[in-house]
């Protein structure tokens, strides 16, 4: 049996940022230090941060008066108006990556230009690029939301950090043929691009393969969708207890994958578990491969 774990799989650079600057905010603060909303997407390391006393809400009457940090999927510029008129001390987390379709966002919308951003409507970058558009943009989450906008003359398209290129250029093929003037921003990130390429990649090569990460983190999603296409024995799990026996049965090569919120630790949980298993079944060769 061979274990092939994929490229890129773990913490994104934004992650480790989001966490560094919120654990060492906590350091240098006395009491309790807020995150507006989950810092990233995954309960493991949010129990985590809890527990070193840094607590998720959306209450503003709970941050009154004390040190608040945006999470990495950024905020939209009326929610950063109302912490920086309640907290005491705001610190940004927000992803330089999403950073800057912010910024992207906040420049076509003072063109006056018809927005058109693919992402998922309920997530927070969306929500928060949205609200950078100042209510102009328009949020489509699958190809036929785009068959039923009607032709136009200018307008530009760009997606959220975390989307499917090939749903993105789906739409942005629909599109094209809806607008005289089409101008599009790839703005799917560059560790998002490379985690989908090398999961699909791995997907044509193993016999099973495991999407390890939080259920309402879009990347990781993404990549389950992605890989399921290839691969039927693909599984979507947040932590190893989650493998079964019958997962593993028959499988010569299995591959995992983890999503940019997905702790290191969680992915060398699951090689363990694996192993485990593979003990057990009386198997004499294993091999470990990441690729790089």
């Amino acid at each position: 049996m061979e274990i092939i774990i994929a490229r890129e799989s773990g913490f994104c650079y934004g992650v480790k940022r989001a966490l560094r600057l919120a654990r060492e905010t906590r350091q240098q603060e006395k009491s309790t230090v807020y995150t507006w909303g989950e810092l990233i997407h995954n309960p493991a390391v949010i129990q985590e941060l809890a527990k070193e006393g840094i607590i998720p809400t959306e209450e503003i009457d709970q941050i009154k008066g004390s040190t608040v940090v945006i999470r990495s999927h950024g905020v939209s510029p009326e929610i950063l108006q109302s912490l920086s008129r309640t907290a005491r001390k705001v610190i940004d987390a927000t992803c330089p990556i999403v950073k800057k379709i912010q910024q992207l966002t906040a420049r076509l919308a003072r063109q006056k230009l018809e927005i058109i951003i693919v992402g998922n409507p309920n997530h927070p970058e969306i929500k928060a690029l949205w609200g950078t558009s100042g209510g102009r943009a328009i949020i489509v989450e699958k190809v036929d939301q785009a068959l039923t906008l009607p032709p136009a003359r200018r307008r530009v398209v760009l997606a959220q950090s975390t989307q499917d290129q090939e749903l993105f250029a789906q739409v942005v093929a629909v599109l094209v043929s809806k607008s005289q003037e089409l101008r599009v921003y790839n703005t799917i990130c560059r560790s998002t691009q490379i985690r989908q390429q090398s999961t699909s990649e791995l997907a044509s090569k193993v016999d099973a393969l495991f999407i390890i990460g939080g259920t309402s983190s879009s990347n990781t999603n993404k990549l389950y969708e992605i890989s399921k296409r290839i691969q039927p024995r693909t599984y979507f799990i947040e932590k190893a207890d989650q493998i079964r026996p019958e997962m593993l049965f028959g499988a010569e090569k299995i591959g995992i994958s983890g999503g940019a919120s997905t702790p290191p630790k969680a992915i060398q949980e699951a090689v363990i578990k694996i192993k485990v298993f593979f003990q057990k079944s009386g198997q004499e060769e294993l091999a470990i491969r990441c690729p790089r």
